[in-house]
């Protein structure tokens, strides 16, 4: 128990810590309310919604609104940030909606999901110490920071640049990323509702092409908004493409993918099926099915 506080404690001390050395890279080139970078703000209050929320779910000792938080902390953050900066242009603007639009999407999607199943399996435990479960929610404020670093940086920035075709190539890879993550959730929405696949895992649609579809076109939309972000990038405002790095090594060394994985193989290891699947199939670039 001593040694799980105390890297509890690292956790969150490590999450402040991160947050701190982006927020301060961010505000270089920052546009300001007073004396305060508008990006800092929003860092900040990505942390603090969560603490927020954290309090009451801690209390009742539920997971329910911790997905519906994360997604209600972006809105937030995008919405306040397009508020409080001034002469908005199009980059600024279309970003916003662009994350805004993912937000509402993923959130609701989660958000339904775990009222149907009930419960979210990875806070079984976390949930019953407090410690840990304010580690989980600390580092919710931190996904959000990280992974809207670049947006954040094109929404607040002093520096305004025209549309051109850095733009344009990055909006096209956020819609394909975008499109793909919502027809995977979808597709597998579809499997589980139907009956005769209990106890199955999918092997359909974009599933046989990926295993974690739907990571896939995250990294893709997140890396679609750092394209559109580099003609406005400029000094320590560079350090903001950790958005899609950071949202890659989280699906796909940290809790995305690794974790899905050792359940899969848990459940369906000594399947032949599941075998053939894992073999033929990528884990997350996507490859037409082999005959």
């Amino acid at each position: 128990m001593a040694d799980q506080n105390r890297n509890s404690l690292l956790g969150i001390v490590a999450a402040v810590a991160i947050g701190g050395l982006v927020v301060l890279a961010g505000s270089d080139g920052s546009l300001t309310v007073g004396s305060v970078a508008v990006f800092a703000f929003c860092g900040l209050l990505a942390f603090a919604i969560n603490w927020v929320v954290f309090v009451p779910s801690n209390l009742a000792k539920t997971e329910h609104y911790f997905d519906l938080t994360g997604s209600i902390t972006y809105l937030t953050v995008v919405v306040v940030a397009l508020l409080l900066s001034d002469d908005l242009d199009a980059r600024a603007v279309i970003v916003g909606a662009m994350v805004a639009v993912w937000a509402l999407r993923l959130g609701s999607f989660l958000f339904r999901r775990v009222r149907r199943v009930g419960r979210d399996g990875r806070f079984d435990r976390i949930k019953t110490d407090p410690l840990r479960f304010f580690m989980t929610w600390t580092l919710q404020g931190l996904w959000v920071l990280l992974t809207t670093a670049c947006a954040l940086a094109i929404i607040t920035g002093i520096e305004r640049e025209s549309i051109g075709w850095a733009a344009i190539v990055g909006m096209a890879v956020w819609v394909a990323g975008f499109v793909f993550e919502v027809v995977a959730d979808q597709q597998k929405s579809v499997f589980k509702r139907d009956s005769t696949n209990e106890g199955r895992f999918i092997t359909s649609g974009l599933w046989a092409w990926s295993r974690h579809p739907n990571y896939f076109g995250e990294i893709v939309l997140w890396t679609g908004i750092a394209i559109i972000a580099l003609p406005v990038l400029s000094g320590w405002r560079w350090v903001t493409l950790i958005s899609p790095v950071f949202v890659t090594v989280l699906l796909t060394r940290v809790s995305g993918i690794p974790m899905l994985e050792a359940l899969a193989e848990k459940r369906w290891g000594s399947e032949e099926q599941f075998q053939a699947y894992t073999s033929n199939t990528p884990a997350l670039v996507p490859r037409p099915p082999r005959a």
